[in-house]
Order: C-alpha cells, then sequence, then structure tokens
C-alpha cells in the first residue's frame, strides 16, 4: 500500500526507476496512431521509458518496431495491445446510416467486411518475443498463458485501468503495477467494459490517491499531465510515476499530422471532447466539425472505425481539421514544442524541484 509524506514522493519514483531500469519516472504513453520509433528513442535515451501501442500492427511490424528502436537507444520501453472486445453485432440499418453521414463530410465509405483487426494471440508473441521492459493492456487484462509468459521472460505487465474494480482485477491476474487513467486523458478510455464508458469518467486527483491506498502495486499516473505541476502532483497523490502521451505530440520526433499538432497548440481543456465517432470506442480528442455534428449512432468498435477510416485519410490528405481524427487529452496546451529528450529531462527536474 502506497503512502504519502515527507520524502515518500521521491522515494517511490526512485524505487519504480531503479526496478524497471529508469532514470525519470516518465512514461511515455502508447498512443497506437502515433508509432514513431524516433519518439520513444527519445524518451528511452533521455532515461524515461518509450512506448508503442501495437493495436494495428502485425507481428512483424511488432518485430521491426522494436529492431528500430534498439537501433537509436538502449533505454527501455513498453508495448500494448488493446484486450479484444466480443464480436462486434452487426446492424445493417444503422451501418448505412452512419456511411450516409459520413458521406457528408468526406468519401462515403463502403460497409465493411473484416477481418477489421490482426490476430491478437500473434501479437502478444511477437510482443514477448521482442522483450521489452513491459507489455501493457488496455480494456481488459491479459490471458493467463500471456501474463505466465511474460513472468518467465522477466516482462512486467502494466494494467490500464479505469476504476479500482478493474484495476483489483488486474492485479489478481498479476498485473505488475496499474495504469490510472483519469478521465482528462486523451486518446481511447480503457473500461473494460465498452458500454459502461461513459459512467466511468473518474478523473485523476480522485482515481489516484484511491489507487495508491487500494493497492499494493505502483501505480502510473495518466491523464491531465504534461508538465512539472502534474508530475508533482501525481507522485504527491501516491503515484509512483507518471504516462504523458499528449505532452509529447507536438515534440518534432512524433511526426502527427501538422494540422493536429497546430490544433494541440491552441485548444483550450473544454475544446476537447468525447466520442465514439471514430471508432466506435469512448476517446477524447480534439472537438471538430464532425464530432460537434449531429449524427447516428456509431456502430460498434471496430466496424466503426472502419467505416471513418477513408473519411480520415481523406481529410488528412485535404490537411481539413474539420473532419480529422485528432486525439488529445485536457493538459493539450501544456504541450510544447521541444526535443522529446529534452522535454522530459527538464520535466522531471523541474517535477523534482517542487518536491520535499
Amino acid at each position: 500500500m502506497a503512502r504519502t509524506g515527507i520524502g515518500a514522493q521521491a522515494a517511490r519514483a526512485a524505487a519504480f526507476c531503479e526496478r524497471f531500469g529508469l532514470r525519470l519516472p516518465i512514461l511515455l504513453a502508447p498512443m497506437a496512431g502515433v508509432p514513431a520509433p524516433a519518439l520513444s528513442a527519445a524518451i528511452a535515451t533521455a532515461g524515461g521509458m518509450g512506448a508503442v501501442g501495437a493495436l494495428m500492427m502485425t507481428p512483424e511490424a511488432i518485430t521491426d518496431w522494436a529492431r528500430t528502436v534498439r537501433s537509436q537507444s538502449n533505454g527501455a520501453f513498453q508495448m500494448n495491445v488493446w484486450i479484444p472486445d466480443p464480436p462486434p453485432v452487426r446492424d445493417a440499418a444503422r451501418e448505412a446510416a452512419m456511411a450516409d453521414f459520413l458521406g457528408g463530410i468526406g468519401p462515403r465509405p463502403r460497409i465493411p467486411d473484416g477481418p477489421f483487426l490482426p490476430d491478437f494471440d500473434a501479437q502478444c508473441r511477437a510482443m514477448l518475443d521482442a522483450g521489452p521492459a513491459a507489455i501493457s493492456s488496455i480494456m481488459g487484462v491479459f490471458p493467463d498463458w500471456v501474463v505466465a509468459d511474460a513472468k518467465t521472460r522477466g516482462i512486467a505487465w502494466f494494467a490500464t485501468a479505469t476504476t479500482l474494480a478493474e484495476a483489483r482485477a488486474a492485479v489478481a491476474a498479476g498485473a505488475d503495477a496499474i495504469v490510472a487513467q483519469g478521465m482528462e486523458a486523451g486518446g481511447h478510455r480503457g473500461a473494460f467494459d465498452s458500454g459502461t464508458a461513459e459512467a466511468q469518467l473518474t478523473g485523476g486527483l480522485a482515481l489516484i490517491p484511491r489507487f495508491a491506498d487500494a493497492l499494493d502495486v505502483p501505480v502510473i499516473a495518466t491523464g491531465g499531465i504534461a508538465d512539472a505541476r502534474g508530475i508533482a502532483a501525481a507522485l504527491t497523490l501516491g503515484a509512483s510515476a507518471v504516462q504523458i502521451g499528449t505532452g509529447f505530440l507536438r515534440c518534432p520526433e512524433a511526426g502527427i499530422h501538422r494540422s493536429w499538432a497546430d490544433a494541440l497548440g491552441t485548444v483550450e481543456p473544454e475544446g476537447t471532447m468525447l466520442t465514439r465517432l471514430f471508432t466506435g470506442r469512448l476517446g477524447r480528442g480534439v472537438a471538430n466539425a464532425a464530432t460537434r455534428a449531429a449524427h447516428p449512432d456509431p456502430a460498434p468498435y471496430p466496424v466503426q472505425r472502419a467505416l471513418y477510416a477513408p473519411v480520415r485519410a481523406a481529410a488528412e490528405a485535404a490537411n481539413d481539421p474539420g473532419a480529422m481524427q485528432m486525439w488529445a487529452g485536457q493538459a493539450a496546451p501544456l504541450a510544447r514544442v521541444e526535443p522529446a529528450g529534452a522535454l522530459a529531462t527538464r520535466l522531471w527536474d523541474e517535477a523534482r524541484a517542487l518536491l520535499p
């Protein structure tokens, strides 16, 4: 059970860093739309932990990504996948209505047949074979065989949770640390049950200390953290480390679309919103014309993701932020245009000065 007090923050962070071979208690959030190896390599070289969201990556791509990062850094990284949802229930009328709506803001998509995603078991085997410092999960817990294999290889498991019940389920299944995802976070919500995600919108100020008090594994705070004040606050609330996504997206190594990066530089916290339009799963991004428009109920994930894909691609090609998918957390205004390694180092130096 985590405790707070004078010196406790720095001690927890130091213990976490020692355990996972880090110099900074700062992890890059694994973002599926931002696989750039250069971003992870820069943060890992600085002493933090790089990351990749492998959701749409083939086993071969996972292997290549790990090889590329290792060619640029000897630092640590994590590899993340989503735990699969049950097969989607198809609704032809619902999908046709969505296709008609999307045809009004971009190319009308065809109704997708699938398969929608790479083979999950093959992805897990590729991640384990790649030998990262950690594998991480979102939307559920890994199967027993993945957990057992990871422990045999000395690979940690970081499990994302949005409620204490989810966190406890992950710890019972063998998680080595829990990523406490506050509702401020950009990208997809990590709710184990997609249907209850809107009802599980707890902010980090409430979530982090609850997890820290109730769990016997380290807590990694994520959501709404993009500067030294957020890092120091998270550690003071009981976290052992922080995970930052949006805060690194304006770094040149991220390589995201220019319109997306520009939007992060101007959006206010209230200018982000939760939506299912892009994928069918609830996620937070920059509000734009597409997400604000009245639209039919989205299809379930991953059908909706396939429906929106051609609209997203066309918007990116046309530099049309009104229809682009631009994930962003509420701390987006704090993101800085700065080399990622220098930013990670500066954030920890400044955060450490704020701790007792």
